[in-house]
């Protein structure tokens, strides 16, 4: 459970083990999504050295086939965009709806007017992503580390406890790393990281959940993500068979 990179192993058993004794044996022998060998996947393919900053997001998507050990990463989505503007896949995920409509906002691509399926149906795509795992590595590619609050999802009544269970975790966490990294906090939930006495040698990025419609045009996230361009098709990408 607690592979990771190399560059992250030391950090990631101190921060386990950082957890309530009790806890861990829930994180060990509870049922909940993802599973367990993919909670920590965001650690396994961005190494320490390359990390500039952190997303919290909430928790995992409350579906098996969605949740993937990363923030945002919808393991149901393959294509990103379809003929007639969106995939399926993408619009009923709406968190990761409203997120690809703001980088297309953010990288100029779509007018805060027009954000219909026919207008990203006319959009030139040639230099755009398609898949879920491009946008991943392109999150990566800039540092981001795709994480939430809670790192695993048993029910929605349980978010808030899970979120606070993980807080030793994430202390222990941002006590190891650099402080020149800066926090991404996505909803009330992840805000709660700013309790953490850790927290305070962090630049803050607070914004509301993506699941909100305001997100698409919340300007703080076009000046974050903008200059990412999240959605830029990546050079010599190829998908896995």
């Amino acid at each position: 459970m607690l592979e990771v990179h190399p560059e992250w192993r030391d950090d990631i058993a101190a921060a386990y083990n950082a957890l309530d004794g009790n806890y861990r044996k829930f994180v060990e022998n509870g049922r909940y999504i993802p599973a367990q060998e993919h909670i920590f996947n965001a650690f396994k393919t961005l190494p320490k050295s390359k990390l500039r900053y952190i997303l919290f997001g909430q928790d995992p998507y409350p579906r098996e086939a969605s949740a993937t050990g990363y923030a945002f990463i919808d393991g149901a989505v393959e294509s990103i965009f379809s003929e007639s503007g969106l995939s399926k896949a993408v619009n009923r995920a709406t968190s990761l709806r409203n997120f690809v409509k703001m980088a297309l906002v953010a990288d100029g691509r779509l007018q805060p007017d027009e954000l219909s399926q026919e207008v990203i149906a006319a959009l030139d795509k040639r230099d755009l992503i398609d898949s879920i795992e491009e946008l991943r590595l392109n999150f990566e590619k800039n540092g981001v580390l795709l994480l939430n609050a809670a790192l695993l999802f048993e029910d929605k009544r349980a978010s808030t406890r899970h979120a606070k269970a993980w807080q030793p975790f994430v202390g222990t966490l941002l006590e190891r790393i650099d402080s020149n990294v800066e926090l991404i906090l996505f909803g009330n939930i992840a805000k709660m990281i700013q309790k953490i006495p850790e927290a305070g040698r962090f630049r803050h990025r607070c914004m509301e959940h993506p699941y909100n419609h305001t997100f698409i045009l919340n300007e703080n996230a076009h000046r974050l993500f903008g200059p990412m361009h999240l959605l830029k098709k990546i050079e010599n990408f190829s998908k896995k068979p």
